[in-house]
């Protein structure tokens, strides 16, 4: 399989694992390449070109991060945000926002909303999380659509939803280390608690 990267002066390596990842790597050490580290998912396989004289723990994390953001663009593309959310605030009687879309800025919250537009955006870090995470921050952002603070009535819409608590403490544990979104088991519609849960 050629990816097209390869040349004369460029060196592949075999297929390697990264510690972290559950993808094969496939890394071609480019001595044209000076700072970027670029790639993408070929077959199953994450195809990488490194700049030669990277040491390996800096490569990995690189490559990590790469894997990470095309595992969110590949999810978050065939995620309907706008037909949940119709369906979420229909089931759950609450609004149904004027729109509502993936945001890869959001990289110190979950979600947030303009209330005073109806509507909504979500990190684009939630798109490789189970679906019932993503339904609980979908529902969190449209009870502030509703209650913009964090009061008592805002708390009464959010526990509309049945797993509410513990998708909080899931949010909670991926933000600290403890959890891991990519093997997460996405289970039907149901609760981890935040110091990382969606601020508006």
């Amino acid at each position: 399989m050629s990816s097209g990267w390869v040349s004369a002066v460029d060196v592949p390596s075999p297929r390697d694992v990264i510690p972290g990842l559950h993808i094969p790597v496939q890394i071609t050490v480019s001595k044209r390449r000076k700072k970027t580290v670029a790639g993408k998912i070929v077959d199953g396989v994450l195809e990488v070109r490194v700049p030669e004289g990277l040491s390996r723990p800096v490569r990995d994390a690189h490559i990590r991060d790469i894997a990470k953001r095309l595992h969110r663009k590949n999810a978050s593309a065939q995620f309907d945000l706008e037909s949940r959310a119709a369906t979420l605030a229909k089931k759950y009687d609450l609004p149904t926002p004027t729109s509502i879309v993936w945001s890869s800025r959001q990289n110190t919250r979950w979600g947030s909303c303009t209330p005073s537009t109806g509507s909504v955006r979500l990190s684009d870090r939630l798109a490789q999380m189970p679906q019932w995470v993503v339904d609980y921050v979908i529902v969190h952002e449209l009870a502030h659509l509703v209650h913009l603070h964090h009061n008592k009535e805002f708390h009464a819409l959010v526990a509309r939803f049945p797993r509410a608590e513990r998708a909080e403490g899931f949010l909670e544990a991926v933000s600290l280390g403890f959890a891991d979104p990519y093997r997460a088991s996405d289970e039907p519609d149901s609760n981890p608690s935040p110091d990382s849960t969606p601020e508006t």
